[in-house]
């Protein structure tokens, strides 16, 4: 069946609709005045943490900022995010402090001592003015497992610059992090190739 025309008096309430949209968020545009760095935190059990984090990365890179990055858990992964990042080292700091996951390494002592030492790289590029944003990756694991003083992360985040960005990112947020947080995204798993098709982490998608 043929679509019917669309006639004049519809296309003028549907303009008149537009133009009340666009009044609506001009003036919701116009209330907002404030501009700070943002404490951002993408958890869930969903695939796409890590990925939103280096997408904003990207952005960041094509502002001129400066970035760094700090890698909890996958210091053992070679991923094409560290390959792309490494053609920029004037803008792109990665540090890769992770040994693997908890069940891999199956040595805690070795886990905390690793988990500390990444904080305290994350706290060096925290103070350092030159930064811009700053990525700490897989942070929610280790906070999840204690292997770092909650209170501790969360008086630094409290104490940093105005201006600066953060983006923590892992499953199983702290629900102490998601208060102080600008920013949560959880990511929801509806399907996943890796559980319901037995499919293989692969090259491009997870790593």
């Amino acid at each position: 069946m043929a679509k019917t025309r669309t006639t004049d008096a519809e296309l003028a309430r549907a303009n008149e609709k537009s133009r009340k949209r666009k009044e609506a968020r001009d003036k919701m545009l116009a209330d907002k005045t404030v501009e700070k760095g943002l404490l951002i935190v993408h958890t869930g059990k969903g695939k796409g943490k890590s990925t939103a984090a280096f997408g904003l990365v990207a952005r960041a890179i094509g502002n001129g900022m400066k970035i760094g990055v700090v890698q909890y858990v996958k210091g053992k992964w070679e991923t094409g995010e560290r390959q792309v990042l490494e053609h920029f080292p004037d803008q792109v700091t990665i540090r890769t402090m992770g040994e693997g996951f908890t069940w891999e390494t199956q040595d805690k002592a070795r886990d905390i001592a690793a988990a500390e030492a990444a904080w305290e790289v994350s706290k060096e590029m925290i103070d350092d003015p030159s930064y811009d944003l700053v990525i700490l990756d897989e942070l929610n694991i280790v906070l999840r497992y204690d292997y770092l003083d909650l209170e501790a992360v969360l008086d630094t985040f409290r104490k940093k610059r105005g201006m600066l960005h953060i983006v923590v990112t892992g499953r199983n947020a702290k629900p102490e992090l998601i208060d102080a947080a600008d920013l949560v995204t959880e990511m929801t798993q509806i399907k996943h190739p890796f559980r319901d098709q037995n499919v293989r982490a692969q090259k491009g998608i997870e790593f």
